[in-house]
C-alpha cells in the first residue's frame, strides 16, 4: 500500500516555489529515454500525482507508449528526496482532465493564463513504488511488485 507522509506531500507540493521542482523521466518503447523539469506536481490523496504537461509533444508519446514514470524530487534544503515509480495516464479532456486542472489552479501551480498560452494534458501518476535517493524501497502498492 501507498501512503504518501505529511513530509512528502508538504515537499513536492511547495517543490517549486521552494526551488527544487521534480525531475520527471519516460522511456520510449525503443528505449529512448527522455526527462524534464516539472514545476506543476502536486500529490493528490495518499498514492497519487499529477502535473500538468503544456507542451503536448515528446515526453506525452513516451508516456502513451510506455507509461512507467519516474518522479525524482530531493530538497537539498531540507535533506530530503525519493524516488517515485509510477504508472501514468494522459488526459487531454474530460472530466479528470477538469477535475485535476481545478486542484492545480487552486494550488497556484496554475492560471488562466498559462492554460491559455498552452495547449496541455494532465499527468496522472498513480504511485506503485516510494523508493529513498539510493533505491531502498519503503513502500509498494502490491507485495512483489516487479519494476
Amino acid at each position: 500500500m501507498i501512503r504518501l507522509t505529511e513530509e512528502m506531500s508538504s515537499l513536492i507540493n511547495r517543490a517549486r516555489d521552494d526551488g527544487y521542482p521534480c525531475i520527471v523521466a519516460t522511456a520510449a518503447t525503443d528505449g529512448t529515454p527522455n526527462c524534464g523539469y516539472i514545476g506543476t506536481v502536486l500529490t493528490v490523496g495518499d498514492d497519487t500525482l499529477i502535473y500538468r504537461d503544456r507542451t503536448g509533444r515528446n515526453p506525452l508519446d513516451h508516456i502513451e507508449e510506455n507509461p512507467k514514470v519516474i518522479v525524482l524530487f530531493r530538497n537539498t534544503g531540507q535533506d530530503a528526496g525519493w524516488k517515485f515509480r509510477c504508472t501514468a495516464t494522459v488526459h487531454r479532456d474530460g472530466k479528470v482532465f477538469e477535475e485535476m486542472t481545478d486542484r492545480l489552479i487552486q494550488s497556484g501551480l496554475v492560471n488562466e493564463r498559462y492554460l491559455q498560452d498552452s495547449v496541455g494534458a494532465i499527468v496522472v501518476l498513480r504511485i506503485d513504488q516510494v523508493l529513498t535517493l539510493f533505491g531502498e524501497l519503503l513502500q509498494q502498492r502490491e507485495p512483489g511488485l516487479q519494476w
